[in-house]
């Protein structure tokens, strides 16, 4: 075998990889969605119209849509006759672009919580937004310097007969997801540092780990699930790891399921026992009837809960 068609063949099956694992992003998705959509009735649907309900709902409604737009156009791109440099070139972006929104709607809620976890301090908010439009400028920097030279990079392998747009990945594309990745990770040490500080205080005095305690707790499950996501995807770009390209089915799913379960978490920590050393305590009866919070309030009543047991 020739080494023009070896290349073929491993082009070939790099572009099919895709059109398989897309579908087990939004099959994912679906079966996340109609797993939780009960808790979401009770807890969300409950809520009056408010920013934290409206995010909820974006980040719910927004993963789906993303994950049916990964299948519909990996899938119609694969007919052939429907790609072309222009299309690739455009698309490739588009994709980028679409996948970032969902993201950075994520950062807006994991800064609130970080916000709230420190008892909604201004420093704090004014830091953390002030490195979010920065991982953004650097997405941005990114994806256009990327973009000016993918017409280059595609421009052999544009004419196979592939089953959709070129899976070539050169240059400093492996940087794309480089700025969220580094500002997740600070998220990631805010929320590591308040829990040490917080649960060892409350032990060490034998008090009942509150529920801020439970959410910070929380915290570290999801934000660090979001950082590895983020540097797994960095790691398919880049060619000495060997790893495939999956597409961007699987990680639209884990974002936006691990977002919707955190948010869906804190209403369910607001009806929850209290913790002492971890062991639960009897419910109090009047918990037992109490309406779901909006999470906005839910934020407040950690803080608050903190404040007094501390």
């Amino acid at each position: 075998m020739s080494t023009e068609e070896s290349q073929f063949l491993a082009l070939y099956e790099a572009n099919l990889i895709p059109l398989r694992v897309c579908l087990v992003g939004l099959t994912w998705g679906l079966h996340d969605y109609f797993v939780t959509i009960e808790d979401e009735v009770h807890y969300i649907w409950a809520q009056n119209f408010n920013f934290s309900k409206f995010m909820f709902l974006w980040i719910r409604y927004y993963t789906l849509a993303l994950l049916l737009f990964d299948v519909v156009q990996i899938h119609v791109f694969a007919l052939p006759g429907v790609t072309s440099d222009n299309i690739c070139v455009a698309m490739d972006s588009i994709i980028r672009v679409v996948g970032a929104i969902s993201l950075w709607a994520v950062e807006i809620i994991m800064q609130l919580r970080v916000y709230a976890l420190y008892h909604c301090s201004r420093k704090i908010a004014f830091f953390n937004s002030v490195l979010f439009l920065g991982s953004i400028a650097g997405y941005m920097f990114v994806l256009v310097h990327n973009a000016q030279r993918r017409r280059a990079v595609i421009a052999s392998a544009i004419t196979l007969p592939l089953p959709g747009c070129p899976s070539i990945h050169t240059g400093i594309e492996w940087a794309q997801w480089v700025p969220a990745t580094i500002y997740e990770g600070i998220l990631f040490g805010f929320a590591l540092y308040k829990t040490i500080q917080s649960n060892a205080s409350q032990l060490r005095k034998g008090n009942r780990i509150s529920l801020r305690s439970i959410l910070l707790r929380d915290n570290l499950v999801y934000f660090f699930g979001i950082a590895c996501i983020l540097v797994f995807n960095n790691l398919m770009v880049v060619v000495i790891t060997h790893i495939p390209w999956f597409s961007y089915g699987p990680f639209h799913a884990a974002v936006g399921i691990l977002t919707t379960r955190m948010m869906l978490n804190v209403q369910k920590a607001a009806g929850r026992t209290a913790f002492i050393s971890g062991l639960e305590e009897e419910e109090f009866p009047e918990e037992r009837s109490r309406p779901p919070l909006a999470v906005g309030e839910s934020w407040n009543v950690a803080r608050n809960t903190q404040l007094t047991s501390s």
